[in-house]
């Protein structure tokens, strides 16, 4: 089970990783094996499942992100904690806030997520 502390100083890393804008400061919070889904990447790359696979591939997406949206800021709301699970909301890019399911692996890295937002 995740405690409550230990929810909340991942999401404050986790935000801040972000703001940095740091690629690899980033990409420490998750496995190789790492799976992320997101309208975002419908919007951006037009692939109807709107998942990535493989920190590789996810690493390559969020590099254009950041360049397109180079002034990117998430401010934290809150956090949910679960078992092996936590949810970060946040105000994301261009106004919208969002809610992000985070999954965790046994070796304690986020192995999946799917990002959830107001609008898109």
């Amino acid at each position: 089970m995740i405690s409550v502390l230990e929810a909340r100083e991942f999401a404050e890393t986790w935000i801040d990783a972000w703001n940095s804008h740091n690629i690899d400061s980033i990409l420490e919070h998750y496995s190789e094996d790492f799976e992320m889904t997101t309208p975002m990447i419908v919007l951006v790359t037009k692939d109807q499942t709107g998942t990535l696979k493989g920190k590789k591939n996810v690493k390559a997406y969020w590099e254009k992100a950041l360049e397109r949206v180079p002034n990117l800021r998430f401010e934290l709301i809150d956090v949910f904690v679960s078992v092996n699970s936590l949810v970060i909301c946040y105000k994301a890019v261009f106004g919208k806030r969002a809610a992000e399911i985070f999954f965790f692996g046994k070796d304690g890295m986020v192995n999946r997520s799917i990002a959830h937002y107001n609008e898109v």
